[in-house]
């Protein structure tokens, strides 16, 4: 009877972390540039066996990862506005690092130097700021990144790739800090930068909302299930200790 209490708390712990995971997406439906996390479960069997010698198995806490689904593009005509095709992120410099981010809504400062919409720098490959000419005309940016001014190319935007299966961490800015150190995006064809638009989020807002209902229901139906458990455990200890 303890195990099924126990299988029980492990099932309520993956939930409520899929239920976390859930609420976070569904708080960035309309966030630019966010990718929705979602939740991996594994089986894992108790190395002790039960009263009935069956060996017990549990659900894991769940590892997160980051959906893959491209958001829908919208196009806004603001030259410094980009959006990634394919699976490949922008590079800033913030005080936590150096940070992916899909959010390509940038601005150019007196300085010339081009920053994200919170002020950090975005990076070229090689992980320097890349600095526009202020005085210079409007910028163009071809597929592969490269950044023109007055017909004659003066930066390239930093577009790199990463294994986030190893893990990863959130940040400002849609952004993540992977613990794998991302890899520069060379001649890849299936990755292209696109000028004038911005990714919105790839939140699946109906399909949150149905896991919601299941996840809820699957806890009621948990919680439930431990409560006829907890009774029958008790009805046990009274009879066998006499109570009746």
């Amino acid at each position: 009877m303890q195990s099924g209490l126990y299988v029980g708390i492990s099932s309520q712990i993956a939930l409520e972390r899929r239920l976390n995971t859930i609420a976070d997406n569904m708080a960035n439906m309309n966030t630019v540039g966010f990718r929705a996390t979602e939740v991996k479960f594994d089986e894992v069997l108790s190395s002790t066996r039960n009263e009935l010698n069956a060996k017990v198995a549990f659900v894991t806490q769940g590892n997160d990862y980051l959906s893959t689904r491209l958001g829908q593009m919208q196009q806004t005509g603001n030259a410094l506005d980009f959006s990634i095709k394919g699976d490949a992120w922008f590079t800033i410099d913030t005080p936590a690092g150096q940070v992916l981010t899909r959010d390509g809504r940038f601005t150019m400062l007196e300085t010339g130097e081009l920053v994200s919409i919170m002020g950090h720098p975005v990076l070229d490959a090689g992980g320097a700021p890349i600095q526009l000419n202020r005085n210079g005309g409007p910028p163009t940016v071809g597929a592969d990144g490269r950044i023109s001014q007055d017909g004659q190319p003066v930066a390239t935007l930093g577009l790199f790739t990463a294994d986030l299966s190893q893990g990863f961490l959130r940040a400002d800015n849609s952004g993540v800090i992977p613990v794998a150190a991302p890899q520069p995006v060379v001649d890849n064809f299936n990755i292209a930068v696109v000028q004038g638009y911005i990714e919105g989020s790839n939140v699946n807002g109906i399909s949150e909302m149905t896991q919601l209902i299941q996840v809820n229901r699957a806890f009621e139906g948990i919680s439930a299930m431990m409560r006829d458990t907890e009774a029958s455990f008790d009805e046990a200890i009274k009879t066998l200790g006499g109570g009746r």
